[in-house]
């Protein structure tokens, strides 16, 4: 189970669930949570299983409740490019689409809180919490894809494993409860492999990139997945991030 996950049980009702606040219940009241409880279930999938395949009809949609998984897409030719990561929390699929557009895959262990899609789409007709809080996350993933259309296009390589490191970082924060500061560890979810996929790099120079912030002090590596951050501003500086609000997690 990755780090700094509590330890979850099958019977464990929505208003227990660690990703409560932000996942897509985050608006739900005791009744409606009540009626989540009746339809949801949990599956665990291992690292480099497939979740769904591009293509697959989806009669199950949920969220992530720890682990992360990678969306991405193969082309005709055998390409393949990884499109968006889904972290504790995020969304897995659509109300009214029936066919997964990317292949999900989970990168390490990942528990999925699921609901069988026709069940699902009858509870958010008449649950206007659940259909706003779908209407707001649904925002949040465009802005979070233009801020990814910047950090691919315009970011050097040092930029974008600052960047990376920072929405990890955010979000561990958020589902922990803590606030962002000095001081701040996270772990980083993905292999060195995945990550290069990510931003469009190779496996040497994201290594090359994580040297070289922690020979400037940027970050403390503990290991290879464990890091501290002893100025969380300069971080935010090494990612060229020069908004309050940064980037959308």
């Amino acid at each position: 189970m990755p780090h700094n996950v509590p330890k979850i049980s099958i019977n464990m009702s929505c208003g227990n669930c660690p990703i409560r606040h932000r996942a897509i219940c985050a608006y739900c009241e005791e009744p409606e949570l009540e009626r989540l409880d009746d339809i949801k279930s949990y599956k665990t999938y291992q690292a480099g299983e497939t979740i769904v395949w591009a293509g697959e009809e989806m009669p199950l949609i949920g969220s992530v409740v720890y682990g992360v998984a990678t969306l991405s897409r193969s082309l005709a030719d055998g390409r393949r490019q990884m499109v968006g990561l889904l972290l504790p929390s995020d969304f897995i699929g659509r109300p009214g689409r029936k066919v997964a557009p990317y292949d999900v895959v989970a990168t390490n262990e990942v528990m999925i809180c699921q609901f069988r899609a026709n069940k699902f789409n009858e509870l958010i007709d008449d649950t206007p919490a659940l259909e706003r809080r779908l209407l707001d996350m649904t925002m949040d993933e465009l802005d979070s894809a233009r801020e990814w259309m910047l950090l691919l296009g315009r970011k050097t390589a040092r930029e974008k494993i600052a960047s990376v490191l920072v929405i990890f970082a955010r979000r561990d924060a958020h589902l922990q409860d803590s606030k962002l500061g000095n001081g701040l560890r996270f772990e980083v979810p993905l292999t060195r492999e995945a990550m290069a996929d990510y931003l469009g790099l190779t496996i040497e120079t994201v290594s090359r990139q994580f040297s070289a912030l922690k020979k400037s002090g940027v970050i403390v590596m503990e290991d290879a997945r464990h890091i501290t951050v002893p100025d969380y501003v300069r971080l935010l500086d090494e990612a060229s991030d020069d908004s309050d609000g940064g980037f959308i997690t």
